[in-house]
């Protein structure tokens, strides 16, 4: 058991007395609000909702779907936690077989990857702390990988996202 006396709640935020009537509802058949043939992504709490606290989505990856390859981020941490089928994570060091219930947090800094090697679809929530502009990141990348390496390197480091490949050729 932790000790409660190294521990403190941050300084407080709200000074109200009564709280407020501020909390926001996503229904679960709400429709993703970006889709491809691999999968799809859910806003469920973004850099803009949360006051730039965190962001939150839900990610489905269809079968043999190849996800996104090692990575970094400057700025967030992010966290991975398997909601069905099974999910290939890279936790900087080795893969991994996340299934439902499986977590995975990666700090700043922290080398990741994932994909769907499976014949099954698979779905997770992805938390980046704190918040970032992600939206266009997700609605856009597919058209950037199009667009050639260099325009593709520049769009994935406006969005914190430093590519192993981006830097040295062959790396994954």
């Amino acid at each position: 058991m932790s000790n409660p006396e190294h521990f403190t709640y941050p300084a407080p935020r709200y000074l109200g007395a009564e709280g407020e009537v501020n909390a926001s509802f996503r229904s679960a058949d709400t429709p993703p609000e970006v889709s491809s043939p691999g999968g799809a992504t859910h806003y469920l709490a973004t850099q803009e909702s949360t006051g730039g606290e965190f962001g939150l989505f839900k990610g489905e990856l269809g079968p043999r779907s190849a996800g996104a390859r090692t990575h970094f981020h400057r700025a967030m941490s992010e966290s991975f936690y398997v909601l069905s089928g099974e999910l290939e994570l890279y936790n900087g060091e080795k893969w991994v077989t996340g299934r439902a219930g499986d977590f995975l947090y990666v700090p700043v800094g922290g080398l990741h990857a994932f994909k769907n090697v499976t014949d099954e679809p698979t779905s997770m929530l992805m938390l980046f702390s704190p918040g970032g502009p992600r939206e266009e990141y997700f609605e856009r990348v597919a058209e950037m990988s199009q667009r050639g390496p260099e325009e593709l390197k520049e769009f994935r480091i406006r969005h914190d996202s430093y590519f192993v490949a981006d830097f040295e050729p062959f790396a994954d």
